[in-house]
């Protein structure tokens, strides 16, 4: 069974989940698009022989399209979504699932009152073998618990459109997100602290700055967000436990040396860098929708997350920790 997507989005990213999707997803479709642009809407459903519609309503609403990925500008998202439940059909949302906490309830009640789950986020690092490897070192035990937690965020530059809280809810959420997942458990406590800043920012930036989460166990995670670094796109992460550590290592498959020196290529962006998770993640989620069930992270991950960005919003303007205001996670998504 052929899984038949609306693509609501098409931009940097919608773009790039198409060509996915049409190229390398078994059993997946696009067959429409929107986007507020439509001139550009019109151009890529050229070039894949889907349908334009004018609305993300009436995309959703289409008897054509079994499921649909939203990918448009974050404080759109939540309409679509909601719009996407009400029709009963499954929605693979990018980050964030709504840029702040409020957002993500609506969705979750909405949700709740369709009585299945209906709602993937789209975090793909989940999906990363390397992280992957990180965790199964922690869940092992072997080197004991986890204590603290080094994130590297770095872009080689963001356009100025890039507002100050993007810097943690569209760009820090995604360390966010992994530190749960990593851990297994809650963030409680946001801290910003904010470094003698570039010269190649835009001045309404703080550039880059530290977010400090504390989680309930009382283990540590650092993430530099630095998104005007130039040279590449680079993450990294490092593990400290009890009695060992476990990273990230180069994640270029080859290292050339010779007179210059040792050296690797450094990944351009997040396609390029995270090639193989948005495959895996979007694989995983086009064959639970065409086996009726749902797989993946939950409207819960997009809400926690969104909570953890609010209180580090609140703390990037001042020098406090600011605690994580969160509801008692529904029974719907144990």
């Amino acid at each position: 069974m052929t899984n038949r997507i609306g693509i609501i989005g098409a931009g940097g990213i919608g773009q790039a989940h198409i060509k996915r999707l049409s190229g390398a997803v078994a059993g997946a479709q696009v067959v429409a698009v929107n986007d507020i642009d439509q001139a550009r809407a019109a151009t890529v459903a050229a070039g894949i022989g889907a349908t334009v519609y004018a609305t993300d309503k009436e995309l959703i609403a289409s008897p054509e399209v079994d499921s649909v990925l939203v990918a448009s500008f974050g404080p759109a998202h939540e309409a679509s979504v909601v719009a996407a439940i009400e029709a009963g059909k499954p929605v693979l949302c990018e980050k964030p699932l709504s840029p702040q906490a409020d957002g993500c309830l609506r969705i979750m009640a909405a949700e709740q009152r369709a009585g299945r789950r209906l709602v993937t986020v789209g975090f793909m690092r989940r999906f990363d073998p390397a992280y992957g490897e990180i965790k199964a070192v922690i869940e092992s035990g072997d080197l004991g618990l986890p204590l603290i937690v080094h994130n590297r965020h770095r872009n080689p530059t963001v356009p100025q459109s890039y507002t100050a809280d993007m810097a943690i809810n569209d760009s820090a959420i995604h360390e966010i997100d992994t530190m749960r997942w990593l851990l297994g458990e809650e963030i409680v406590s946001a801290r910003v602290d904010r470094p003698r800043p570039t010269s190649n920012r835009f001045e309404h930036l703080q550039d880059p700055l530290v977010l400090v989460l504390t989680t309930t166990s009382g283990a540590i995670a650092y993430d530099e967000v630095f998104v005007n670094i130039g040279y590449g796109y680079d993450i990294r992460c490092e593990v400290v436990l009890e009695t060992g550590t476990v990273a990230l290592t180069a994640q270029a498959g080859t290292e050339r040396r010779d007179a210059a020196g040792a050296r690797h290529r450094i990944a351009s962006d997040h396609n390029d860098r995270f090639r193989l998770a948005f495959l895996a993640e979007l694989q995983q989620w086009s064959d639970a929708v065409s086996r009726g069930q749902h797989a993946g992270s939950t409207s819960w991950d997009g809400y926690a997350a969104a909570a953890v960005c609010d209180a580090g919003v609140r703390a990037s303007g001042t020098s406090e920790t600011v605690p994580v205001a969160m509801i008692e996670k529904p029974a719907f998504y144990a």
